[in-house]
């Protein structure tokens, strides 16, 4: 037991599968995660959509609006 990990929280967990098939409710196009921000980002929507306690929230309203640096800094990653 001494050798296991510590599980990551939940809230650092988020599934690819599930990132492949969510996409920007307004848009519906595919998301960009952000893992520093925990965000998943909408580049035609220019928009941010929270993941909270591992679950991404995607309703409009929750989303904060995303600048265009912001969007060329993920770029690069």
């Amino acid at each position: 037991m001494a050798d296991q990990k510590p599980k990551p929280a939940a809230e650092e967990q988020i599934d690819p599968r599930l990132l492949e098939l969510l996409v920007c409710p307004r848009t519906k196009t595919s998301l960009i995660y952000d893992e520093t921000r925990k965000e998943l980002v909408s580049r035609a929507a220019r928009l941010a959509y929270p993941i909270r306690e591992g679950i991404p929230i995607m309703l409009e309203d929750e989303a904060r609006p995303v600048e265009e640096e912001e969007l060329r800094a993920l770029s690069k990653k």
